[in-house]
């Protein structure tokens, strides 16, 4: 689809996608069937879910805790339906006469025939939802208690820092609880989950605004720990994943940022250009009804950014269940424990959809595409019939497969994954000549277009489970961040995102465009920026059509973008981005020997000025680098380096004069035979060698004589050695002996690409 030109508004007629009441469900590849199961009776379910039911603990600025969408239904063309304009409006008249308006908790008991194991579901209703990724009318979230029955019970009752739960513990014959499941944002991000857990009643931590639903379940239950820390367990046990290739493992579970250090900023919704306190169908919304504004932001793009000062989770505002209540007395609210049938009359809950912007970088002006928000009645999900569908992490379901026999362990993962991380100029580059890439100090939003269900990263990890196998493409937007975007192809099992998992952002101040074109139009297959100091910081299909691509990239960086063309030729160009530039452009990119030996020649040139501007003590960022270097400059470098290191290199006079514009000498300057000698001038000299070396690469490769230029590639080899072993010595400047070897680092792996190039049918 081509997203140039359509307008924000626009977008609610092109997308369609689930929100956390979304109806999938976590399928394993090569999953069988799901398990058959039946209701329990009425009696039995109560007295499980009185047995099992947890406390739930919203932080202070909640404006929709749990509450009961019966009061809100209405008559419509013969439909019973809880309008999300009612729902949203009546709970807020309700709020300012009570603090917690009809706090309720719905609950549906489910059996596995011909086994010990049954699932004791809590439904929780809130009235609306407001969160980073997208806004909704409604909003379900559920807890699965799995439990054994043919377990004593009479366990531990969950663990508080004050009494907000029942003392007692649960009761005989109730069995016990062998998995907790709480449901994060929507089928696409990992479940919060418990294995063999230690209490019997779990404690539910909601998500401000956007009610996912996190565990308590260690001695601290109001907070929420992913591992263990401070004598405490972890609340999950999800398995540790490896995110990006070559780091530390995570749990891969939702978890709960806001409670985990990072900065989380929501959204503010609209609807048909108006927010919504604004709109005439809404007379009892107030702008104070809604996500309070100092965790809200107006607009991502806008921002230079990431903001800072949004509050982390604070508060803990508990509810109980009122078959336990009267041990309670800390607790804030108690809510009553419905069975699920009392509101199975309600045949939909509607409201108009609500939209959520992405910004897509594109060649010439960014795109925005979008996704928008669906509910559904719970029942119609697969989950509710068959919780076992909504285990999310695969040890979990295996081990239950291995003790109960209706549960299958299913087959591997499918999943696209990665991580952010945010990129920042370089401490030890001198000047603006390379990045570092960080843990990001925000939580981003992650899209699919192929399925555009717009999920939250956690802990920075953009997770993705159960995408098609297929091409798609992957954005990445934070509030403040320059966008990130790429096409991949998902073949199964985990596909990782970026550079081996990592998905390098930049604060839109810091961030300038690469925009790139092919020549005549070739077919891109893929781009790759690598960075002098932190290496690859993107390497995959950015989106675009014709050949042309547009990438953001931080602005002190110092980049080769290496292009690779469908025909599988390769071409490479320096991008090192001025202070104020806001868009590079890199047109007519070709591939091929030719293409790649200018490369060398033009990075040698660039490597040679800035290796002079340390000598001399200039400013660094003063001299011409990358894109800025033109013909003149190299002609200037050239013949400078033929003056101060002719006498190294035999052989390349004539390629010299005929760059010079001049004629040879009749012999070369000593034969090659000379001294390179010591210290800062011995760098520079064996800088120069190098420099004439590729000129001669570069004239061979151009007049099509293969065998010669890759000669004269090896040779060049040989050269970086020589340079690498010039700033071994003393007295040298602390920055020049990193700055030169890793460039001759940098320069290596495309002398390996340019001998293995063909050379052009017309050179």
């Amino acid at each position: 689809m081509d997203w140039d030109g359509i307008e924000r508004r626009h977008m609610l007629a092109l997308l369609a996608g689930g929100g956390a009441t979304a109806s999938g469900a976590y399928v394993l590849s090569d999953s069988p069937d799901p398990a058959t199961t039946d209701e329990l009776g009425d009696e039995e379910s109560r007295r499980l879910a009185e047995a099992h039911a947890p406390t739930l603990y919203y932080g202070a600025r909640e404006q929709w805790p749990a509450t009961d969408p019966r009061e809100y239904e209405s008559e419509r063309d013969g439909d019973t339906v809880v309008d999300g304009f009612d729902a949203l409006d009546g709970y807020s008249a309700d709020a300012r006469d009570t603090d917690y308006p009809h706090p309720t908790v719905f609950y549906n008991a489910v059996d596995y025939p011909d086994s010990p194991l049954c699932c004791v579901q809590f439904w929780i209703y809130s009235a609306f939802d407001q969160f980073s990724t997208n806004f909704h009318w409604h909003d379900w979230e559920v807890l699965h208690v799995f439990v054994d029955r043919s377990a004593d019970g009479g366990g531990t009752d969950s663990a508080t820092e004050s009494a907000t739960t029942a003392e007692a513990s649960t009761p005989a014959g109730t069995g016990e609880p062998v998995l907790f499941v709480a449901s994060a944002h929507s089928r696409k991000v990992p479940n919060n989950e418990h294995l063999d857990p230690e209490v019997t009643r779990a404690s539910i931590i909601s998500e401000v605004g956007s009610h996912s639903s996190t565990l308590g379940v260690n001695a601290r239950p109001t907070t929420f720990q992913r591992t263990a820390v401070d004598g405490l367990a972890p609340d999950i046990s999800n398995d540790p994943v490896e995110v990006i290739s070559g780091e530390a493992s995570l749990p891969l579970a939702y978890g709960l940022p806001r409670d985990e250090g990072l900065t989380l900023p929501y959204a503010i919704p609209e609807y048909e250009g108006e927010r919504l306190p604004e709109h005439d169908r809404l007379p009892n919304v107030r702008p104070g009804d809604l996500t309070p504004d100092e965790l809200t932001v107006d607009t991502y793009e806008a921002l230079a950014n990431p903001p800072e000062g949004i509050p982390q989770r604070e508060g803990d505002v508990a509810f109980v269940p009122d078959a336990t209540a009267e041990a309670s007395v800390d607790a804030e609210a108690r809510y009553e424990l419905v069975e699920m049938e009392a509101i199975r009359h309600i045949d939909d809950f509607t409201g108009p959809q609500l939209s959520f912007s992405f910004t897509v970088p594109q060649f010439v002006e960014d795109a925005v595409s979008g996704h928008i928000t669906t509910v559904g009645v719970p029942w119609d999900q697969p989950r509710f019939t068959n919780p076992e569908t909504d285990i999310s992490d695969p040890q979990h379901r295996a081990a239950l497969a291995d003790r109960y026999e209706p549960i299958d362990a299913g087959g591997d993962v499918s999943r696209i994954l990665g991580a952010v991380r945010e990129a920042t100029g370089a401490d030890e580059a001198p000047g603006s000549n390379g990045v570092s890439l960080l843990a990001p100090s925000i939580e981003t939003v992650a899209l699919l277009e192929s399925d555009p269900e717009g999920v939250p990263t956690f802990s920075g990890v953009v997770t993705l489970e159960n995408p098609g196998e297929g091409d798609h493409r992957l954005t990445v937007n934070g509030a403040g961040m320059a966008p990130y975007s790429e096409k991949l192809t998902h073949e199964g099992g985990t596909t990782r995102a970026g550079v081996e998992g990592a998905i390098p952002m930049s604060a839109n101040e810091d961030a300038v465009k690469v925009r790139g074109e092919t020549g005549d139009g070739t077919g891109l297959a893929s781009v790759a920026l690598d960075d002098d100091f932190a290496g690859t910081v993107y390497d995959g299909r950015p989106p675009g059509e014709d050949g042309q691509f547009g990438i953001y990239a931080h602005r002190e960086g110092a980049y080769t973008a290496e292009i690779r063309d469908e025909s599988g030729g390769t071409g490479a160009l320096r991008v090192n981005p001025n202070a104020d530039d806001e868009t590079v452009e890199l047109s007519g990119i070709e591939t091929g020997k030719v293409a790649l030996t200018e490369f060398l020649l033009r990075f040698l040139v660039e490597t040679r000025l800035q290796v002079a501007a340390i000598r001399d003590d200039e400013d660094v960022d003063g001299v011409p680098t990358g894109q800025n270097i033109g013909d003149e400059t190299l002609r200037e470098v050239v013949a400078a380096a033929d003056e101060n290191a002719g006498d190294l290199v035999d052989g390349v006079d004539d390629a010299v004069g005929e760059l010079l514009g001049e004629d040879s000498d009749d012999g070369d300057n000593g034969g090659g035979n000379g001294s390179i000698g010591g210290g800062v001038a011995g760098v520079v000299r064996a800088v120069d060698a190098a420099v004439l070396v590729a000129v001669a690469a570069r004239a061979a490769a151009r007049d099509g004589r293969g065998d010669d230029a890759n000669r004269r590639l090896e040779g060049l080899r040989t050269r970086l050695s020589n340079v690498d072993d010039s700033v071994d010595g003393e007295g040298l400047p602390g920055e020049l002996a990193g700055f030169v070897t890793g460039r001759t680092g940098r320069i290596r792996p495309r002398i390996d690409a340019a001998v293995d190039a063909e050379l052009d049918a017309d050179s």
